[in-house]
């Protein structure tokens, strides 16, 4: 199974561009401690605005929590 990244990974590549978790949050619309949620659990929207941020797909972020995502959605209608 893929690993996600790591939580201080994530905020390094956000602090490398001069990004916080905060004003990232702000920017979208968000309080500012919204997409810290995203780091602890599954928050499809938090993943792709930290992750456009960052300038990758969420799917390479958290690896793990889109292939589990993938399995769920196999078999449905």
């Amino acid at each position: 199974m893929k690993k996600d990244w790591s939580r201080k990974r994530i905020v390094y590549e956000l602090h490398e561009r001069n990004i916080t978790l905060g004003s990232l949050s702000v920017q979208a619309g968000l309080a500012p401690s919204t997409l810290k949620n995203a780091l602890r659990a599954s928050y499809p929207k938090g993943e792709r605005i930290i992750a456009e941020a960052i300038g990758v797909k969420p799917e390479v972020i958290w690896a793990g929590r889109y292939a589990e995502r993938g399995k769920q959605y196999v078999g449905r209608a």
